[in-house]
């Protein structure tokens, strides 16, 4: 009897089970988040229920990406930022796209050859540790930008939250805690005084920033210019100096955000917008997806031999592109259309052979013909009335340049490091440059990030952006293919290994334990040169999916923090 009973409570039981789930599994196919409404997906809960809240106030989507990236601020100082910059693309609900650049500059006082000694050689740290690292910010005034032109809340309303977070505290996460311990010894190089994150951390432990707090307040009840040229500022550019930094005043206050055109190009039925430069990310997407569409990828086996066979040879053309021809479009000449151009990537695809590896070393930019027409963080929102932001944005490496503002309670970023500090010569990503990305005053240095959505018959379809330096580009192609091509759910996509390829150096990157033997042993008789290890992790994804009844789908990437939030 007893045996018969439990027979009938076990569906019941399972059907429980699952709705009590928040990723749950449908024929082994795991689901993320589900949300009739409103989404918000981000490195970290605290943030994503921000922005929510803010959301279900009947804030949209602009007014929820203010809160989320001062949230963030707050909740992930690793990436999270009001002392660094970054890129946000949109899609308002009649279709309309656009892309706001807040990218950070080189100070008026930048030079060329500012890291190089007196024989021309990189000093070693200089562009990535300490006050000479730092480019301006552009994180305030991209934020005040975008709610200025969308915003319908009161900005006090989206900046509370984040002051009453900050004086709170967030708990420390175990994978928090691993990286704040980790960079303590550069914390104590970068600072002349013992900053409050420097302690040993565990998870549990409460993290609070009571000067930051103060910082957003002032900037709550002063605006934009509180950041630019009031007691920020000063506390600013007076600790910059007084740490050896060039950055003045004059800087901050004539910083503004810009509004850009951004890329748009279609990918076999689908639209796709993502951000144009001085980020290369739109461009190198574009590249890619225009090189592989002429192959049925759906034939290949989702991350077999043939999959990362094509996507690497095409990864690999478009980043040595990247390398030669890209930079601040308000200082260089980019010939945008030509670089998307279908007959300049085909041709540039005519030497791949499915029988051999190609050799970087013999690949070199493609010549245009004229066709014309790793630590980041990255979110995206939907908002219940079809509006949809992607924003990515960055300190650059984990902490930035790990100066911390004396009195204000904010780190500050190591941009300066994106520039082709020598040309040729790799910056903390690999990535070399040429004198298009080189340094001069008041230029935006080339970046990765790829904050993009995508479109289907004039419908919304995913939202989509990652942090992770070079990796970012191809970590939001694969999510894209993900969805396009194979036909995957968000979580599912998100969850799936991923591998990387940008030129130089000549190698396949791979997270482990994510890929058959027999497909790596394939690779590698082909000539391939792969990177595995345990510490690899390429991007962190964050997106938002729309399905086919019209509810949304978030995707959290299990690498990190990361949370979805809706309703």
């Amino acid at each position: 009897m007893k045996n018969y009973i439990l027979i009938l409570l076990l569906p019941f039981l399972l059907i429980q089970c699952k709705n009590n789930s928040t990723n749950t599994t449908q024929q082994n196919k795991t689901i993320g988040l589900l949300a009739d409404s409103a989404m918000v997906v981000s490195a970290r809960e605290e943030a994503s229920k921000i922005g929510v809240s803010i959301l279900k106030k009947g804030g949209n989507a602009f007014d929820a990406m203010v809160a989320t990236e001062l949230a963030l601020a707050v909740s992930y100082p690793v990436a999270g930022n009001i002392g660094g910059g970054g890129f946000m693309v949109y899609r308002l609900h009649n279709g309309e796209t656009g892309a706001l650049d807040y990218r950070e500059k080189a100070p008026i006082l930048a030079s060329k050859n500012m890291y190089l000694d007196e024989n021309g050689n990189v000093i070693k740290n200089k562009s990535t540790l300490g006050a000479m690292a730092v480019g301006i910010p552009g994180t305030i005034a991209g934020i005040f930008e975008a709610h200025k032109k969308f915003g319908s809340l009161p900005m006090a309303t989206l900046i509370q939250p984040s002051i009453e977070l900050a004086k709170k505290g967030v708990i420390v996460t175990k994978k928090q805690a691993k990286s704040l311990n980790a960079n303590r010894n550069k914390f104590q190089k970068a600072n002349n005084f013992k900053i409050h994150l420097d302690t040993l951390w565990k998870a549990g432990d409460t993290l609070k920033f009571i000067e930051l707090a103060k910082t957003l307040e002032r900037i709550k009840t002063k605006g934009k210019d509180e950041f630019y040229k009031g007691e920020t500022a000063h506390l600013t550019v007076n600790y910059l100096q007084e740490m050896g930094g060039i950055i003045s005043l004059q800087d901050l206050a004539s910083y503004e955000a810009k509004w850009r055109t951004p890329i748009t190009f279609s990918y076999r039925t689908f639209e796709i917008t993502s951000m144009t430069l001085p980020s290369s990310g739109g461009i190198c997407l574009a590249q890619i997806l225009k090189a592989i569409e002429p192959y049925n990828i759906k034939e290949f086996q989702h991350n077999s031999t043939k999959y990362i066979q094509l996507l690497t040879e095409a990864e690999r053309r478009a980043y040595a592109d990247r390398a030669h021809y890209l930079g601040d479009p308000d200082f260089i000449s980019v010939s945008i259309d030509s670089l998307i151009n279908s007959n300049y990537i085909q041709h540039r695809m005519n030497n791949f052979s499915w029988e051999k590896a190609s050799k970087s070393s013999d690949i070199s930019y493609g010549k245009l013909n004229g066709y014309e027409s790793d630590e980041t963080t990255h979110y995206s929102i939907v908002d219940k009335f079809g509006n949809a932001v992607a924003v990515t944005t960055t300190l650059n490496t984990s902490y930035g340049s790990k100066v911390y503002v004396k009195g204000a309670g904010f780190f500050l970023n190591n941009e300066m490091d994106d520039f082709s500090v020598k040309p040729g010569v790799p910056n903390s990503y690999g990535l070399v440059g040429s004198e298009a990305n080189s340094i001069a005053p008041e230029k935006r240095m080339l970046s990765s990030m790829t904050p993009t959505i995508v479109a289907e018959n004039g419908n919304l379809k995913m939202v989509v952006g990652s942090p992770g330096g070079s990796t970012i580009i191809t970590s939001v192609l694969q999510n894209i293919l993900n969805i396009t091509d194979f036909n995957m759910g968000m979580q599912e996509s998100v969850n799936k290994a991923r591998f990387h390829h940008q030129w130089l150096p000549d190698n396949i990157r791979m997270e482990p334990n994510g890929f058959e033997n027999s497909t790596k042993n394939e690779l590698k008789s082909l000539g391939y040169q792969l990177l595995e290890r345990e510490s690899l992790v390429i991007g962190k994804v964050d997106a938002i999916l729309v399905l086919p009844n019209g509810k949304l789908e978030g995707g959290a990437d299990p690498r990190g923090d990361d949370s979805a939030a809706g309703y």
